[in-house]
Parts: structure tokens; sequence; C-alpha cells
């Protein structure tokens, strides 16, 4: 059984996708959501694994397509009374510890993530008294309560630098919740860490064999991985990195044909700043098995057009809040990150 199996088990339900809309549909939804973002002074900012339809509206309407990092931080510098996250639970409350003064809303508050789910606070918490000499250090994907028990907060663009850097004063090390990124990052710097059994549903469904099977079909494609995905897969990668890495690479390789082991939501951006290249979905089925996201996160698709004009008309159940005590603590470890990759970028 895979790792995300165990954490979403068999008989898990997940959400519905929103139903899908007409040509004409979209356009009255769009038009709409434009004049009140305008009238409340709101701006959109979406994930790059959401549908093509939420991210180009973000950028028609000023917004931010981005990683969950970045999207916070667009929203922390923008004017914008509201900020309209379209993604997953935790981005949101992101975006609200770094901006508490302002009101952010989601399309729905019921959109989470494996890895989140997968690392409750208790257990995490207990996990670490276990072993209190080392610093804890934690994925961005992680809800309020985990940021706040962490010493160091990391995203996959800056995860691999922060480990090295406290592997070099002799730190020891607990890592969580993403195994796959962990046991990545540790092959990669040697360091001491202790991991917590994580994984997101999506990477986690790759399948190494298929995988194989369509490189043979396209031997002059470059393999992109997002290191979320388990160890064989990030071994068969010409290139591995986050999303916004994944995305250099496609423009800056010259490659014209990439074969992509992450969310199809990339592909959005990717096509969009290389349309002359060709991208194929890695597989996540092989002979005999089946895939429970089949490439695209259950969660990020229930970002639909009309759940962000309701967010923008009735935001009551859809407004993000977060314990003001927890954010105290997440805040100190999401700056330490957030200096630390100011050092990475002079």
């Amino acid at each position: 059984m895979s790792l995300a199996e165990q954490i979403m088990p068999e008989d898990y339900i997940f959400p519905p996708k929103p139903a899908p809309l007409s040509k004409d549909e979209q356009a009255e939804y769009k038009a709409r959501i434009k004049q009140l973002l305008i009238d409340k002074n709101a701006v959109l900012v979406a994930h790059y694994y959401t549908d093509p339809e939420i991210q180009a509206l973000a950028e028609e309407t000023g917004g931010c397509v981005a990683d969950s990092l970045e999207m916070a931080r667009f929203g922390a510098k923008h004017d914008a009374d509201i900020i309209v996250v379209a993604g997953v639970r935790f981005m949101g409350e992101t975006a609200k510890i770094l901006t508490p003064n302002k009101t952010v809303v989601m399309p729905t508050l019921a959109a989470t993530c494996s890895l989140d789910v997968g690392c409750p606070i208790e257990e995490f918490s207990a996990f670490c008294d276990q072993h209190p000499d080392r610093k804890v250090v934690v994925y961005a994907n992680t809800s309020t309560a985990v940021k706040a028990r962490a010493d160091w907060i990391v995203t996959s663009s800056c995860a691999l630098e922060i480990v090295e850097h406290l592997d070099e004063q002799g730190e020891k090390i607990i890592w969580g919740p993403d195994k796959h990124l962990g046991s990545y990052i540790q092959k990669n710097t040697g360091a001491d860490m202790i991991m917590w059994n994580g994984a997101c549903i999506v990477h986690d469904e790759f399948k190494t064999k298929a995988l194989k099977d369509m490189k043979a079909l396209h031997p002059d494609a470059a393999v992109l991985v997002h290191p979320e995905s388990p160890a064989e897969i990030v071994a068969l990668a010409d290139a591995v990195g986050s999303t916004s890495q994944l995305i250099k690479a496609a423009q800056t390789m010259d490659n014209k044909k990439f074969i992509v082991a992450t969310d199809r939501g990339i592909f959005y951006k990717m096509q969009q700043l290389c349309p002359e290249k060709e991208f194929f979905e890695a597989p996540t089925a092989g002979e005999g098995a089946t895939c429970k996201s089949c490439a695209h996160c259950p969660w990020m698709a229930m970002n639909g057009l009309k759940a962000i004009e309701e967010a923008l008309t009735d935001p009551q159940g859809k407004e993000v809040f977060v314990d003001m005590d927890l954010r105290e603590g997440a805040l100190k470890s999401l700056n330490r990150m957030l200096e630390f990759s100011a050092t990475l970028q002079r």
C-alpha cells in the first residue's frame, strides 16, 4: 500500500468537482467576478495547480498565479482589502498569517491537502517531543498549528538549501510531513533526518514502469519531476524541482518535448510560456493499477468560478481565520524562511 493510500483510505469519498460550465456561462461568471473584484477592492491569487480558467482569470484581473509562498507574498504586498485565495486551505491560512489585517476568503474551506490531513498536530507534536534535540522543519503544506510547532517552514524551492544550512551547523532534523521530499533532501545533503510518514496523493501515484514505457515512446523528451514524487520516479528525471523551477526548466531546456510528473494544472503556465513545446502527463496508473487523483488534486479542482463569485458576494463560511496565538509561532518560522530565502536571491 502506498503512503498516500495509508493517508486516504480506499473508501474515502473525494469532494465533487464543480459542474462543467459552457463557454457562455464561464464568460458570464468571469464578467461578474471581475466587477466584484473592483467593487470590493479584492485581488484573486491562484495556485499553478488550479484549473486553467481560474489561472487565466487571476492574470486577467491583475492578480497572481504562483506557488503557495509567492501567492501569500503577493497578497501581503497588494493594496487590496480582500484576498481571494484559489487553492487549498493551508494556502489561505498562510495568507492570513502574513496579512492578519486583511480579509482572506477562499472559494471553499473544504479544499484540504493529503499532506495536511496526514499530519494532525496532536500526533506530530508528540512525535517531535520524542526527539527534543532535533530542529523541527516542516513543509509549507501543513496547518497553522503544525507550522507553529516548527522551528523552520520550507517550500520545495528552498527546502534543500535550508536543510543544508542546518546540517552545516550540526543540527539534527525532524522532517514533516512529505516523506518523499524529505528522502530527496536527505539523499542530496546527507543530513541526519527523522521522517514523518506523509505523502501527496497526486505525486505518490506516478508509476515507474509506465513512465519508462512513456520515455521509450518519446526518447527525445526530457522528464520533469516534482520532488514530492517517489524516489524511483525522481531517479528517472532530467530535472527535479518545485512548480516554479519546473516551469523555468521547461523554458530554458533545449528539448521540444517534456514528460511532466506533477499536477497537470501546471500545463496551463508551461504551454503559455512555451507554446512551441509539447507536454505529456507522466502516467499515474500502470498495468492493473488505478489512480485516485489521476494527476490532478481533487481539492484544487474544487476552486470553480461559481464558488469564487460566492466567496465575494457572501463570504460567510468562506473567510479564513487563524488562532492569533498559533499565528505568532507560525509567523516566526515563516519569517525565518523568508529571511533565508532572501539571501539566496542576492
